[in-house]
Formats: structure tokens, C-alpha cells, sequence
């Protein structure tokens, strides 16, 4: 199989403590985390009636769609967006689960509304005035990585830029043993089909599956979210590149190797879209 390639044009990134990409990075370097940060994102991209009422993991996938996008240089309302979410938002799933069996009559309008799984790429194309295509993809432990390679099928099928949304929020009720996820963490790339000098380059094929837990500082800090097998990606990316694999279904992974021009090979310094965030 040829390998699939794209340049990692934007980044965005939140987990407890780092609300950001620059502070992620700066983490994975051996900085602290960023003393009062906020218990939740807040999207920008919603009116603030529309913030303050969006499901928390609605905000988080809002807030770092939009800041990857941001970093790129990118509008919003051009991308065709891959949304990618191991379990959707549980915590309103036991809510529905709970108050069906209890009262079916009283479960709320809006918790109904916000209950699927398209919820987060809903709000995005509203709130971005956004017509391009978009999907929900949920795959298990290997959702991440099946919404790269959709990501990458697209770019090689001819779309100019595509980004990429992980998210995935906190398990609680019956269902919390089941399908273990702790606090919020969300990440996004924008990813594109043309190289970029001083952007970081990506090449994934598919390998026998060799997945190893990470051991990094974003593994350490939000390891037990469900999303969390995209972190070796997003820790990689911090360091300047390298090789991770990343579960992508039964008996197979995927290997993304990450290179990353040094400024002086082109003579200019590093883009802030494509590292900083």
C-alpha cells in the first residue's frame, strides 16, 4: 500500500490544565501546567446563550476545531470536518437511559437534541456557517486513527484541506465501568494535501497491530479519557516529529511517521500555525 500523506497545516488541542496547543507543547517539554485554566472550554464560535447551554463535550470539540483551524490560517465555513468520538457524550446518554426508565415524560428537549452522536459536527456547521461535508465516526479504541485515514482518503481523493476533531468527555452511571473515560480532552489538525515549508509532513500506512501504551506526559496527565490513543500523536508532533502507531481495528494499526523541516532548510522560521497553535 502506498502510504497516505498529508501536511499538519493547524493544531488545536484542551485537556485539564492545558487549554491550548501552545501549553500542551510546552507540557510535553517539561513545562507546568497553566495555573487557573478553566474547568471547560468556551467555543467563541457560539453566540453566549449558545456557549453557556452547549453540552461540555460540544464545547470542547467547538473550542479546538476552531483553534486548529485559526492556527492554519484556515476559515472555518471551507473545510469539510471529520468529527471523531469513541463514545459521544455519556453523561447525557445516562441521563436519557435514566430518566427513561424512571419518568419518560419528563426527559428535556434539549438533552434529547444533544444526545447524538452528530451533535458536535451539528453545532460546528451551524455555528461555522459551514456547507462543506462532514461526519461522525466513532470506532472504539481505534476511532482516532479511523478518522485520520478518513481524513487522508479525502485529501487523496481530491480535497484541498480537511480537519480532524477527537473528543471524547467523562463516564459516569451504570455505564461508567463499561466505557471508562475521565475528564475532557479534545484535539484537532488541519490537515492538507500541499506541502508547506517548516509544517510538519505525515505519512501513515497500515502495519500489523504492535500498539504499546504511551508513556508520555499528555499519556501520564489524561491517559484514562477515551480518546486518549491519539496523545502519541499529539506528543510526537510536540517534539518535532518521529514515529507512533495507533490502533486502527482488529489485528491492524496505523504508523505515522512525522517529519518536520528545520527552519534552516528553508531559510525562514517555523510557521506558529503548524507547531504553536
Amino acid at each position: 500500500m502506498t502510504p497516505l500523506t498529508a501536511t499538519v497545516q493547524g493544531i488545536g488541542f484542551w485537556a485539564n490544565g492545558l487549554p491550548d496547543w501552545a501549553a500542551a507543547r510546552a507540557y510535553v517539554l517539561g513545562a507546568a501546567r497553566v495555573d487557573g485554566a478553566p474547568a471547560r472550554p468556551s467555543p467563541q464560535l457560539l453566540a453566549p446563550n449558545e456557549r453557556r447551554r452547549a453540552p461540555d463535550t460540544v464545547a470542547l470539540a467547538l473550542d479546538v476545531a476552531l483553534a486548529a483551524c485559526e492556527a492554519a490560517g484556515r476559515a472555518p465555513q471551507d473545510l469539510p470536518s471529520i468529527f471523531a468520538s469513541t463514545h459521544g457524550d455519556l453523561g447525557i446518554t445516562d441521563y436519557m437511559c435514566s430518566t427513561l426508565a424512571e419518568n419518560p415524560r419528563a426527559v428535556s428537549p434539549t438533552r434529547f437534541h444533544n444526545s447524538v452522536h452528530n451533535a458536535a459536527a451539528g453545532y460546528w456547521t451551524i455555528g461555522a456557517g459551514c456547507t462543506q461535508s462532514t461526519t461522525a465516526l466513532s470506532a472504539y479504541d481505534a476511532t482516532f486513527a479511523e478518522g485520520l485515514i478518513e481524513a487522508l482518503v479525502q485529501l487523496h481523493a481530491g480535497q484541498d484541506a480537511v480537519l480532524l476533531v477527537g473528543y471524547d468527555g467523562h463516564a459516569g452511571g451504570p455505564l461508567g465501568p463499561i466505557a471508562r473515560s475521565e475528564g475532557l480532552l479534545g484535539g484537532a489538525l488541519v490537515l492538507s494535501s500541499e506541502a508547506h515549508a517548516n509544517a510538519p509532513r505525515i505519512s501513515v500506512d497500515i502495519v500489523p497491530l504492535t500498539v504499546e501504551p504511551g508513556h508520555g506526559r499528555l499519556t501520564q496527565l489524561a491517559g484514562r479519557n477515551a480518546m486518549a490513543p491519539m496523545l502519541p500523536l499529539f506528543e510526537a508532533l510536540a517534539l518535532g516529529g518521529g514515529d507512533v502507531v495507533l490502533q486502527s481495528g482488529q489485528n491492524r494499526a496505523v504508523r505515522v511517521r512525522i517529519s518536520v523541516p528545520s527552519p534552516a532548510a528553508h531559510g525562514a522560521p517555523v510557521a506558529a500555525g503548524a507547531l504553536d497553535g
